[in-house]
């Protein structure tokens, strides 16, 4: 098996996520403007119960697979390696086939109890086999990334993407003519049979992959023992996971309170708290397909370092992974700031305009969490990142409250509220890496450099002719041209370098040094 680096494997996921994340940008556009926002409410309405689902039965422990296998591929036990995979799969094969079983014959009760609309419950009950095959991808996806092999799981999650688009849109379109809860179904049915060939997928890579197995590297691990290592490490994921979905519960409950609390009617406070979820942070987020690629693909290469004890590794690894995050999310962030207007215009959001510049200065602490997160789990320290969460919620949620009740603030308040909340919790996660790992703070290229080529982005978009923008193409000349400057600046100050792009796939095999 050839040898890759996280850079290669976060690239790998970046190409599929980015590529995702567009079709998923079509689909919702077709689903709004064809099918109607009724139905579309009606589908996620029963995504936050699917999701408690899933962080039950999955959640820490693809995380779990994907740090023990490099741990045991890096030390030459492949063999124990797969017997990680076996167990794990089992075990999600039981507990996913269990919990989508048992949700299925209870979905009646919980659509009459539980959901606000009954309508949903075709839909939920199309929805609860998704959980059984997610489970099982997990298992799949978490062991190719031990083996930092991002290929298998960029195929699947494009397959799925691609079939979840063309099946959902059609289904729904021809079940709207039925009624809008068929509809709803129809999209449901679409999330089914993608789920379902993304798992199709990635079985023929697992059955294709040749890896090597070594019958006498070491011991053979008991199921006990690797039982017990998978709860060690998944336990704190879940429990930060169950964290996370409970706090977007509580924002979703206390943000439009606050809002009528500041005089607003209940029609404006659901309008405004929608359009801050499906606009601001829609926008926000955006960038973040390239920070989930890297947080994913650091974890195994982590955890390798740390298991060979090759601690000078581990913090270059650690140093370089923080410095890519913050020199693309830096141009990101511009963008963001500057053309805020035009952006929540295309979301028919425009009032909602001020409230993404104050995310976009914060924006870049919200990067920095997810791949100083994904380097804490890589080096085992799975709970600091979810005691960290606990600490800036504590401190947010009071924050969140004062400010968005006051009339004068508003959203405004909501995001600044946020921004704090990024910025405690990456000075926390940077705080426990440099302290574990010794990694130091290089403030010339995390800081210096990077921002130096923004402000040079921000300086030209205010010197450009304002008549170039107004429409889509001459947004995004806009956008090329302040995207190369910017490279430009990096290149001239040492921000890039020829190691960098040697380091790319496809790219790097064609520059030799």
């Amino acid at each position: 098996m050839p040898r890759r680096t996280f850079v290669y494997g976060a690239t790998i996921l970046l190409g599929a996520n980015l590529l995702n994340r567009l079709l998923g940008f079509a689909y919702q556009y077709l689903i709004m403007a064809h099918i109607g926002g009724e139905a579309y409410g009606l589908f996620t309405m029963v995504f936050p119960l699917y999701m408690l689902a899933l962080v039950f039965t999955t959640a820490g422990i693809p995380l779990a697979i994907a740090k023990m296998v490099a741990e045991e591929v890096s030390l030459g036990r492949a063999y124990q390696a797969r017997s990680i995979f076996r167990l794990a799969f089992w075990l999600l094969t039981v507990s996913g086939g269990f919990v989508s079983t048992s949700l299925y014959f209870l979905t009646p009760y919980i659509a009459h109890r539980i959901f606000p609309d009954p309508r949903v419950l075709t839909i939920f009950q199309i929805c609860t086999p998704a959980i059984f095959i997610v489970s099982i991808s997990s298992v799949f996806r978490g062991y190719f990334q031990g083996l930092q092999n991002m290929v298998p799981t960029a195929v699947s999650q494009i397959c799925e993407q691609v079939i979840r688009v063309t099946v959902g849109y059609t289904t729904a379109v021809q079940l709207l003519k039925v009624g809008v809860e068929w509809a709803a179904a129809g999209l449901a049915i679409g999330m089914l049979a993608g789920e379902a060939v993304g798992l199709f997928v990635i079985i023929i890579h697992y059955q294709r992959s040749k890896i090597i197995l070594t019958e006498n590297s070491g011991p053979h691990p008991s199921s006990r023992h690797i039982l017990s290592q998978l709860w060690h490490l998944a336990s704190p994921v879940t429990v930060g996971r169950l964290f996370s979905t409970g706090l977007s519960a509580l924002d979703a409950m206390l943000i439009p309170q606050c809002l009528l609390t500041a005089g607003y009617s209940a029609r404006e406070a659901t309008t405004l708290f929608g359009q801050l979820g499906g606009s601001a942070f829609t926008l926000l987020t955006f960038p973040s397909v390239f920070t989930f690629a890297l947080a994913t693909s650091l974890v195994p290469s982590i955890s390798e370092a740390a298991a060979q004890r090759q601690f000078h590794i581990l913090r270059a690894r650690s140093s370089e992974a923080i410095r890519l995050t913050i020199m693309i999310g830096i141009p990101c962030l511009v963008i963001l700031f500057y053309f805020s207007q035009p952006l929540t215009m295309f979301f028919k959001s425009p009032e909602i305009s001020p409230v993404l510049r104050i995310l976009a200065l914060g924006g870049i602490f919200s990067y920095i969490q997810q791949t100083t997160t994904g380097i804490l789990q890589g080096l085992g320290k799975v709970q600091l990142p979810v005691l960290h969460s606990i600490i800036a919620a504590v401190l947010r949620i009071p924050i969140l409250i004062y400010l968005t009740s006051l009339p004068q603030w508003g959203l405004r308040g909501t995001a600044w509220a946020y921004v704090i909340g990024f910025i405690i919790m990456a000075a926390l996660n940077l705080q426990a890496i440099t302290r574990s790992s010794g990694m130091p703070i290089d403030l010339q290229r995390f800081l210096l450099q990077p921002f130096s080529g923004g402000i040079g982005m921000l300086l030209f978009f205010h010197t450009l002719d304002p008549k170039l923008g107004g429409h889509f193409i001459g947004y995004s000349f806009e956008f090329c041209c302040g995207l190369l400057l910017y490279a430009l600046i990096l290149v001239f100050n040492g921000g890039i370098t020829f190691s960098d792009l040697r380091r790319l796939p496809w790219l790097g095999k064609y520059l030799k040094p």
